[in-house]
């Protein structure tokens, strides 16, 4: 059913008018909303036939809560103590951080530099054994 935008609150199907929306359709939308959401369609919630209703007869689709958060400047929205200026939160060590804040990928290279190092120095100490 698609709403008359000339006629609020009424319904047309396929541009033939249907009629004011009827108690019974708003328990009929109500029973859908309580199925999408995975409930037992003859256990609808009041917030589910609020919202049928709203829906139904031309409201907002958000309930009172969601209609009074979309209204305040975005820039308010997540202002979860107002007035408070925060401060600024430490960064985490990536998982992949030491404790030096080396990457896993200079890890390995310095790793790899020190393992370079003692095989020269293990190569340079033979050497000069047989050459004794």
């Amino acid at each position: 059913m698609k709403r008359n935008p000339l006629n609020k609150g009424v319904f047309t199907n396929n541009s033939a008018e249907v009629g004011p929306v009827t108690p019974e359709m708003v328990q009929a939308r109500a029973r859908e909303l309580a199925l999408i959401a995975g409930r037992e369609p003859a256990a609808f919630t009041p917030a589910d036939y609020e919202r049928a209703q709203r829906e139904l007869s031309g409201g907002s689709d958000l309930d009172r809560q969601d209609a009074i958060l979309e209204a305040l400047p975005e820039t308010k929205r997540w202002d979860p103590v107002p007035g408070s200026e925060g401060h600024q939160a430490r960064e985490a060590p990536s998982e992949d951080e030491d404790e030096e804040g080396r990457s896993e990928t200079e890890q390995l290279v310095d790793e790899g530099a020190e393992e370079a190092e003692r095989d020269r120095m293990l190569q340079a100490a033979r050497l000069a054994k047989k050459e004794k």
